[in-house]
């Protein structure tokens, strides 16, 4: 085996994974232009080979588009709950109460998204207004609902959030955007009859896909992350 400092390093190959991580981003609008079914079921045959505990790939998803995904976005949008605050039925997405340094960071995306739309900290009514472009998928083509069995673990969680940054990320090599929205899953009780989802499965998120629409201001939105200082030990 080659020590270390002797291996060859394909520098196009590192600077191709690292732009398609680098550049994935959650876009809030996208184009109109349809998105291949060949090439989606490229992403999701290479995102498959995301790691899972025993090889259990603890993952489904339902792809829409055209008039299913329309049925989907108004189911909703007409529901009545969609007016009041989401309950987490199935599972907790967020804490209870946000503390340090997360309060901070949910704070200033918020800010910085609305600043862009000219949205004030006091007009719920747009502040709404765009939280529910999420059950349009943003205007993408493509909508996907992710859902998993109920009866695994949370280590079966852990896989699956891999196999979702899979997808964003082999999306990226081919020129698409995704946006992952865990906003669909307190509303899994309208979303259920109309893919047919059964019971025994959770529904855990949706995720938008297609080409961005740089043409729109809540796509300038670049977030930051925390220096590596902040967040990882290293121990010798």
């Amino acid at each position: 085996m080659l020590a270390p400092d002797q291996r060859t390093v394909d520098a196009e190959a590192v600077a191709a994974v690292d732009e398609a991580i680098t550049s994935r981003r959650s876009v809030r609008a996208f184009l109109p232009d349809p998105v291949d079914e060949g090439t989606i079921r490229e992403i999701l045959q290479v995102a498959s080979r995301a790691p899972s505990g025993t090889n259990m790939q603890p993952w489904k998803v339902y792809v829409t588009a055209g008039e299913t995904k329309h049925r989907l976005a108004k189911a909703i949008l007409s529901s009545g709950i969609r007016a009041e605050k989401a309950k987490w039925e199935e599972y907790k997405y967020y804490p209870d109460s946000f503390f340090e340094p997360y309060l901070s960071r949910r704070r200033a995306v918020g800010y910085a998204l609305y600043g862009l739309l000219g949205i004030g900290r006091r007009e719920v009514d747009r502040m709404r207004a765009q939280h529910d472009r999420n059950f349009v998928f943003f205007d993408a083509p493509v909508g996907m609902i992710f859902t998993i069995d109920r009866r695994l673990n949370k280590g079966s969680w852990v896989d699956h959030g891999m196999f979702l940054q899979s997808i964003m990320i082999a999306a990226r090599a081919r020129g698409l955007h995704t946006c992952p929205q865990a906003a669909f899953a307190p509303y899994h009780r309208y979303i259920r009859p109309i893919l047919d989802i059964p019971e025994e499965e959770v529904v855990v998120c949706g995720m938008a896909l297609g080409y961005e629409d740089t043409s729109k201001p809540e796509n300038k939105l670049r977030t930051e992350r925390a220096p590596i200082e902040e967040w990882s030990t290293f121990l010798r």
